[in-house]
């Protein structure tokens, strides 16, 4: 697993249109990525996003372009299987651009060289296909550089090239990471790109079909509110060190990541295994050596957040300033962006062994994928909170748990379970299995993780929509319909959220005002 030590730094990662202003930074990225094919001119630069704006997105770093990914729409009929780049662009100025076509075109994608590793042309791709639901268009279409043919072009035709290619014998950068991207090769395309001399003027003709696409003489009913959720059911072993650990996560999130997850949640306190690096230190003074390593884990794992394009709920570890222990969940986005959620109500052993306090903010977190909570353990027992951010209108709550025994695990759960139904939303728990010889309150663990639903038609039967193996480590991956929500809300059997009677009783947050709060990242 790779440390990430040598990946860029990022501040906050926004996907927006390109714009005007932006030519500069594009054109000196196009001229560091294709040194002998050269940029954008101007003038189509300006023609594209004039003809076709929405298909002309970008990355931003604080303000920086480092990515960026053109398109266009044509009636692909016209063109056929046989075209050359500059036939079916328009020689770069996409005046071929059809509105009523049913092709999204891929113009081009290119990633700044110093941004390389963070997966930021997948996120650009996403981004197309994305673009193509919306537009309800039949499939995209590009034509593909393969830049490492001119290498073997003595020994074997294009076509045996990229059969090694797609069979992992040889490797191409740039068709590898299509084919990673689920496009298919239909055909090889002589003579596509004049200069290309990498490709020796070659090219794969790509496609990705949409699955929704429908005829345009129906009505499109595309629905895209599927959120998929990713949980970890975390085996406790002991490491030898800070980096043996952070592999352990980063393996986690790449396989989740592999099933193109939104969300992965790792479970309370899935950093003890550090705790057991010092054995000769006594519980407090333990959980806060472990504390001292906190900032760097959350930097790490923001880091796979950004690389792997997935929001990771970093269970929860201790935080300790100002001579105080805190329990605290961090959601780290794809998009840079970090917050974190503090437990607010401690356990009596929480208190006992570490000394540890509650915090005096509740949080409702916005991420590209819509509003969510975090509640960490011993918190969801308390009915009051999860109502607060259902009434600032959350979709998942999420919880991380840590519990020792059985009847402990099951105050957790059937909580959970109720407050799903109460407040109309989807719960997902994740918990930790196996043993922590010679760490003094964190021994033993028993968890069966889960994702809970509403109770009612749409949902299943009984309101649990995926579950572990208890005590066994392994993930659970489940795609929640935020649609069957509004639905619910709005025509459901009961609503416990519209039918509360408001004359007779009320909730209200008494802390300060500003330590209830909306997070936008």
């Amino acid at each position: 697993m790779a440390t990430n030590d040598d990946l860029k730094q990022t501040n906050k990662l926004i996907l927006r249109n390109l714009e005007p202003e932006d030519y500069a930074q594009v054109k000196e990225i196009m001229d560091r990525v294709y040194p002998t094919l050269g940029g954008w001119t101007l003038l189509e630069f300006k023609a594209q996003l004039k003809t076709f704006p929405e298909g002309q997105i970008c990355i931003e770093d604080d303000g920086k372009v480092i990515a960026a990914a053109q398109s266009l729409i044509v009636d692909y009929d016209k063109y056929g299987d046989r075209h050359t780049y500059n036939q079916i662009t328009g020689e770069g100025l996409i005046s071929t651009h059809d509105p009523k076509g049913n092709t999204l075109y891929g113009l081009d994608i290119f990633v700044d060289p110093d941004y390389r590793g963070l997966r930021l042309g997948r996120r650009l791709y996403d981004a197309r296909k994305e673009l193509c639901y919306r537009l309800n268009l039949k499939r995209i279409i590009a034509g593909g550089r393969i830049p490492g043919y001119a290498e073997h072009a003595h020994e074997m035709p294009p076509s045996k090239y990229i059969e090694l290619v797609k069979d992992k014998e040889l490797q191409d950068h740039v068709l590898g990471f299509q084919l990673a991207n689920d496009f298919h090769v239909r055909r090889v395309l002589k003579g596509y790109l004049k200069g290309d001399t990498a490709s020796k003027e070659y090219a794969t003709l790509l496609e990705w079909s949409n699955m929704d696409y429908e005829e345009p003489h129906t009505n499109p009913r595309i629905n895209r509110g599927i959120v998929r959720v990713g949980i970890v059911q975390w085996q406790m072993r002991s490491v030898k060190s800070v980096e043996e650990f952070l592999d352990q996560v980063e393996f986690f999130v790449d396989a989740m990541a592999g099933y193109n997850v939104d969300f992965v949640l790792f479970p309370e306190f899935f950093n003890a295994p550090l705790m057991a690096l010092r054995t000769d230190e006594s519980p407090e003074t333990a959980i806060r050596t472990v504390a001292a390593h906190t900032e760097t884990l959350v930097e790490k794992i923001g880091q796979f957040a950004v690389r792997y394009n997935v929001n990771i709920i970093a269970g929860s570890m201790p935080e300790y300033y100002d001579n105080t222990l805190y329990n605290a969940s961090y959601l780290c986005r794809r998009d840079g962006t970090k917050d974190s959620q503090k437990k607010l109500h401690i356990t009596p052993d929480e208190e006992a062994y570490w000394g540890m306090h509650g915090g005096d903010k509740l949080c409702v977190f916005e991420t590209d994928v819509g509003r969510i909570g975090i509640l960490v353990c011993y918190d969801v027992e308390y009915p009051e909170l999860p109502r607060l951010l259902a009434d600032k209108g959350i979709d998942i709550l999420f919880v991380p748990y840590w519990t020792d025994t059985k009847n402990s695990y099951l105050r957790v759960r059937r909580c959970a379970q109720a407050r799903a139904i109460e407040n109309e939303c989807y719960v997902a728990i994740s918990g930790s299995v196996g043993t922590l010889p010679r760490v003094d309150n964190m021994d033993i663990q028993y968890s069966q993780s889960a994702v809970f639903s509403p109770s009612d038609f749409a949902f299943p039967h009984d309101a649990t929509i995926a579950e572990a193996t208890p005590n066994t480590e392994m993930t659970l991956v489940a795609d929640l319909d935020i649609s069957l929500l509004k639905e619910l809300r709005e025509r459901g059997s009961v609503r416990n959220l519209r039918s509360r009677r408001n004359d007779l009783y009320s909730l209200r947050w008494k802390g300060d005002k500003e330590d209830f709060v909306v997070v936008s990242g």
